[in-house]
């Protein structure tokens, strides 16, 4: 593992768009898990190559200069309007939680309504993304996090029930709810902690869909075998520009509806970026988005 590089506040320096790219002004950025790039939310100054005009509320799924700034470049294809309901704190908060979420649910474990999905960290930004999505396409709900006020979000945005995952048999409390049922889909941010026992949690047929992992993990395949269960990876930046155009037509639709309304967290200056990122790692669990915010 790399050793740590100091976060430096420089100065800033307006960039300069290449074609078919669009300068941003950066109200909020979100401040995602190391080593994960960081996505803003920006407001356009426009390009006459772009559809977005200057001044266009917007947000991005990833920019060309990097998104801790006050000024960043988006490729224009990865920039989509900001519906005037959601302010900029959400508008930061969409781009790689709910893209990632969407993806994980629907592109790779292929969701059916009725079905039952567990969350690890539900009450974190693609936490709570998932439950939302997975409650609007009507599934049933579970959750874990590790505080209070971590359950009390999560329930609050489409879990049914959640449980703490501080807890040291929490694990058991969630497969004797289940009973020999099990759960259809898990949707996994620490499978280098969870992985082993999540396979014995799955229902036939069930998915483990590993969002997040800091480590390997030893697991028996036979806990796969007899359930024909399968484990799929997501990786966001995987996608296709049809895949994001479809994420984009449904979750501009949950904008529109209502049930898609991000959760911000804790917010940070620029200049307290090292500050957000040592809470990020150290933090006794998450609740909602943490942003980053330049005005």
């Amino acid at each position: 593992m790399s050793s740590p590089v100091p976060l430096v506040l420089c100065p800033p320096c307006p960039p300069w768009p290449p074609p078919s790219s669009v300068p941003l002004v950066l109200p909020c950025s979100p401040q995602p898990l190391p080593p994960i790039p960081p996505r803003p939310l920006p407001k356009s100054l426009g390009h006459p190559l772009s559809s977005h005009q200057e001044g266009d509320r917007v947000f991005t799924t990833t920019t060309v200069t990097g998104g801790y700034a006050e000024y960043a470049v988006a490729s224009g294809d990865t920039v989509f309007p900001l519906p005037e309901n959601l302010d900029c704190g959400q508008g930061a908060s969409i781009g790689i939680p709910y893209f990632t979420a969407f993806r994980a649910l629907v592109h790779s474990a292929r969701i059916k309504p009725g079905e039952s999905v567990l969350i690890h960290g539900a009450s974190g930004g693609v936490g709570v993304a998932a439950c939302q999505i997975a409650r609007a396409y009507g599934l049933r709900v579970l959750g874990t996090a590790g505080t209070d006020t971590g359950r009390k979000v999560a329930l609050e945005n489409g879990a049914h029930k959640v449980f703490d995952h501080c807890q040291p048999n929490y694990m058991d409390e969630i497969e004797e709810y289940l009973g020999e049922d099990g759960v259809d889909v898990i949707i996994e941010m620490a499978s280098h902690i969870n992985l082993a026992r999540d396979l014995k949690l799955l229902a036939y047929g069930g998915r483990v869909i590993v969002v997040g992992s800091r480590g390997p993990i030893e697991i028996n395949p036979r806990d796969i075998m007899a359930k024909e269960a399968s484990i799929m990876g997501v990786s966001l930046y995987s996608s296709s520009k049809e895949d994001f155009t479809r994420s984009l037509a449904a979750l501009l639709a949950g904008m529109e509806m209502g049930w898609l309304r991000p959760v911000i967290g804790p917010s940070y200056s620029l200049e307290r970026a090292a500050e957000a990122h040592r809470d990020l790692i150290d933090g006794g669990g998450a609740s909602g988005k943490m942003v980053l915010v330049t005005s």
